[in-house]
């Protein structure tokens, strides 16, 4: 335990996820997929299109004189959850309490975790703090742990950590968890002293334990380690304990260390596990399967996945597109993207800014300014909000090309909608590049238009005006009304500016 406490208080101080940690912390139930006639989750599904409420669609449906059991309910539950609407989960949780449904153990795991995502860490806790000592068990510690983890609190993971142990119930689960802990915050060393440390305990590592395990390998850059992890799994529980994770994280380690051929050797057991699963299997494995395949430069594969892709599932989705027009446009295959995104343009439901950012992108980076107008033209078109990053690729070309009518145009429209969020970037960005450009080329015209653009969007600060008079100062020309307008913006003058307006604007 003491050796778990240094970890975690080394650990301090990062705070990013990593992608492939989903597959760490697997929960202690399972419930099966509800088939399609489901009819009531599929009009909770529908729920993120038509903004309804989980809670009246449940009432709506039990008032039209239907039933449903508790068994049905909970796979309502694993399927919104699987599909990562955790909000109308949790509602349709609220609405079993109301109606004084028994919750066992695991459905207050479930419930925790749910509150955790939808209502944040301090809702779980008080949640937890609530319930019946009875219902204080290792399913529910292991909620807790696994949100400590997720939200990367170390301290609150050590004691919870410590507590469960005193109480003995620490699991494979728990370590799972705490080593998915140290790999969201980049430190996959630690995970290897936890693994010495299960096996000292006699805790079995299941296949998510070496899938974690290979992938912090994997991360520093160790492919020896890797494929130790994949042999020791071989010899103590036979390959064909492997799961179709196993086989991704280790073509990632071979595409990272550029071994195209054990890649793909390894991307083909990839295959052989999803035509195993059957219908079970998920779009997921594809996914991996097509950004893999790329990663070795083989677009036929690529291809030859994707068609796959489509025949097995009734609808593609925007991210089964995004996946596939990323991996072509890392490849440079122009014209395949050009059809996949046209095709997903002209028909999909829901328009996705990331599928249309990678068009951007990629016309932006083969000079096919025309089509990367026509892509953010269509943003504009069909989307609210904030869309200046979908802008910024053009912008950066009509000033590397010094059309600055036309870059200050796209400035204008992808600034019109600008969010709290979104304006410290941009503003960022033009007191750097644009106002840079201004300053390199002494045009003062352009600067002022670009500040009058900003300035509709958000008031402007004393180191907008500081860069708006390096621009006049480089020029060599005066701006008589500078101090009035910086006052009249209710700015203090610093002794900075005040130096500036000496030479820019004389008294």
């Amino acid at each position: 335990m003491s050796m778990i406490k240094t970890i975690l208080n080394r650990s301090r101080g990062f705070s990013s996820s990593i992608r492939y940690l989903c597959t760490a912390v697997k929960k202690e139930y399972s419930i099966p997929a509800s088939t399609k006639s489901d009819v009531l989750y599929n009009r909770l599904s529908l729920l993120g299109k038509t903004g309804g409420s989980a809670i009246d669609t449940l009432n709506q449906y039990f008032s039209e004189g239907n039933y449903a059991t508790k068994y049905q309910l909970d796979t309502c539950i694993w399927q919104l959850r699987k599909f990562g609407k955790a909000n109308h989960a949790l509602q349709v949780m609220e609405w079993m309490k109301t109606r004084n449904i028994k919750f066992h153990p695991t459905d207050h795991a479930k419930f925790l975790d749910l509150l955790s995502k939808v209502k944040g860490i301090s809702a779980a806790e008080n949640y937890f703090s609530g319930l019946p000592e009875s219902a204080k068990e290792k399913s529910t510690y292991g909620a807790l742990l696994n949100c400590y983890c997720r939200e990367i609190l170390p301290d609150k993971a050590q004691t919870l950590f410590e507590e469960m142990d005193k109480l003995c119930i620490v699991s494979s689960l728990t370590f799972n968890n705490l080593m998915s802990l140290y790999m969201r915050r980049r430190m996959p060393e630690a995970v290897i002293p936890l693994v010495q440390e299960m096996k000292n305990r006699n805790i079995p590592l299941t296949i998510h334990t070496y899938n974690i395990w290979m992938t912090s390998y994997s991360q520093m850059n160790d492919i020896e380690g890797v494929e130790t992890v994949f042999e020791e799994i071989k010899v103590k529980h036979g390959e064909e304990q492997c799961n179709w994770t196993t086989f991704s994280n280790l073509a990632v380690a071979y595409v990272k260390a550029g071994h195209k051929e054990k890649a793909e050797s390894a991307l083909k057991n990839l295959e052989a596990e999803t035509r195993k699963m059957g219908r079970r299997c998920d779009r997921e494995p594809f996914h991996y399967l097509i950004s893999l395949y790329a990663g070795t430069s083989n677009l036929v594969e690529v291809y030859r996945i994707w068609k796959h892709l489509k025949s097995s599932f009734r609808v593609t989705t925007n991210i089964s597109t995004l996946i596939m027009v990323q991996s072509l446009a890392r490849l440079d295959d122009i014209d395949g993207f050009k059809k996949i995104f046209q095709e997903w343009e002209s028909t999909c439901s829901s328009y996705d800014l990331r599928i249309a950012k990678t068009a951007i992108l990629l016309y932006v980076k083969h000079g096919l300014i025309r089509e990367a107008e026509d892509v953010f033209q269509n943003i504009l078109k069909r989307c609210k909000g904030p869309v200046y990053q979908h802008g910024k690729p053009l912008i950066l070309y009509y000033l590397n090309e010094k059309q600055v009518d036309l870059a200050l145009r796209c400035l204008e429209a992808a600034t019109s909608e600008v969010k709290d969020n979104e304006w410290p970037q941009i503003y960022e960005d033009v007191n750097g590049f644009v106002m840079e450009y201004f300053k390199k080329e002494r045009d003062v015209n352009g600067a002022e238009k670009c500040y009058r653009i900003l300035k509709r969007v958000r008031p402007l600060g004393s180191e907008a005006y500081k860069l708006l008079l390096e621009i006049y100062l480089a020029a060599g020309k005066k701006a008589p009304e500078m101090r009035r307008r910086i006052m009249d913006d209710g700015i203090e003058i610093s002794s900075e500016l005040e130096e500036l307006l000496g030479s820019v604007c004389p008294e």
